[in-house]
């Protein structure tokens, strides 16, 4: 059985350069994902981005950009995907709304 050539270009698009990778994958994945083959590229840059983000190396904005969508639309995927737009516990949350709120003060002083 010959094994299938792969294969990897680099285009560039409004100077971000943007790499095509030809990945053979087993059909039954596409079955258990439940999408046409056609919207694969589509759905795994998306599964990488909700990663990415996930782990905290992207932001939403970024994110959101990588995806070619506002950034609301954006945070509606994360809840669609049961991703926690938040990853600070409550009293982080409320330590950093203090910090905007002397931030505020202090400038309208």
């Amino acid at each position: 059985m010959q094994k299938e050539a792969r294969k990897t270009e680099v285009h560039s698009t409004h100077s971000v350069n943007i790499i095509t990778v030809n990945l053979p994958l087993p059909t039954d994945l596409l079955s258990i994902m439940n999408i046409h083959q056609m919207s694969l590229p589509s759905k795994l840059k998306e599964l990488i981005v909700l990663e990415l983000f996930r782990e905290g190396l992207l932001s939403t904005g970024k994110a959101a950009e990588l995806l070619d969508m506002p950034r609301f639309a954006f945070i509606t995927l994360l809840k669609q995907n049961n991703i926690d737009y938040f990853s600070e516990s409550p009293a982080e949350l409320s330590e950093q709304i203090s910090q905007a709120d002397a931030l505020l003060k202090k400038e309208l002083l």
